[in-house]
């Protein structure tokens, strides 16, 4: 099942929207008393389609005819992609509650933005019930952070989706590939271009170009040559710019948070905390006593 704009009178549907890298990820909360049958979304384009969650005795299908059921069993983490121009719906004799995330690209554009070429075999055949646990564990870490302000979050989504596109439209998986790491002016400048935008948020795609790389080969380069992946790397420069301001001012929590590019007070501890095992008050606290 995945995000519609108009649902069966029995299925009630929230979705939470989001572009990353050219991908529109839609993330979508269903409820529901009994039989659904209803046609997906988007068959224009190419579509990845991830149930994340579900309450039912007998287990969410597509089906790429509304009348028949779907020939292949189901099977725990499976998933659905649709090329461009399938028409599938999704059916269920009973749901109670599923949770959804469903990735559209316009495959020719996304494929030159990420400069990747796509395996025609892979892209044009769709797969209904199909298991990759990598895949699904990347879309599930997507579906957790569709509603983060937070600016490298989009660093992190940028990444997420360039990796699930890689592994769903080539035939050699990314994990494959030797990482080379970045030249000392590569590293140079996408230090300097992210000092220079923070607290902001950055596209991989803008530090890719940078470099003159793909977004995939870059994500593997700068973690070869730095050992985190640009979010973390952003995210990190973003506490140590919060902790160099905790101890030469006397900036209440807010303002700091703002300066970084915390949403709020809250959402700033909850992230300093995380990386410093201590509350931003009381790491404060504990190097001015």
């Amino acid at each position: 099942m995945a995000a519609v704009s108009e649902v069966p009178e029995n299925l009630l549907a929230s979705t939470t929207r989001r572009d990353w890298v050219g991908a529109l990820v839609e993330v979508t909360e269903y409820n529901c008393n009994g039989e659904v049958l209803h046609q997906l979304p988007h068959s224009d384009k190419t579509r990845l389609s991830v149930i994340v969650e579900e309450v039912s005795k007998y287990r969410c299908e597509p089906r790429e005819n509304r009348l028949l059921k779907c020939p292949h069993e189901s099977r725990p983490r499976d998933m659905t992609f649709m090329p461009a121009g399938l028409e599938v719906w999704g059916y269920s004799a009973d749901v109670l509650y599923a949770k959804d995330v469903h990735i559209t690209l316009d495959l020719k554009p996304f494929a030159e933005q990420l400069q990747i070429k796509p395996d025609a075999d892979l892209a044009s055949v769709p797969k209904l019930r199909f298991t990759d646990d990598r895949i699904w564990h990347l879309v599930r870490l997507l579906a957790e952070v569709i509603e983060d302000p937070d600016p490298s979050v989009q660093l992190y989504g940028d990444s997420l989706i360039t990796a699930i596109a890689s592994r769903l439209l080539s035939s050699a998986s990314i994990s494959n590939k030797k990482s080379v790491g970045l030249s000392n002016m590569q590293l140079k400048d996408a230090m300097g271009f992210l000092d220079a935008h923070m607290p902001n948020r950055v596209e991989l795609s803008t530090l890719a170009r940078l470099a003159g790389m793909s977004p995939s080969h870059y994500c593997r380069a700068f973690k070869a040559a730095t050992g985190f992946a640009p979010y973390q790397w952003q995210l990190n420069k973003r506490i140590e710019r919060a902790k160099c301001m905790l101890l030469e001012t006397n900036f209440s929590l807010d303002r700091i948070a703002e300066a970084t590019g915390f949403a709020d007070s809250v959402h700033f501890g909850r992230t300093f905390r995380k990386l410093t095992q201590a509350s931003p008050g009381a790491w404060r606290l504990d190097r001015q006593s």
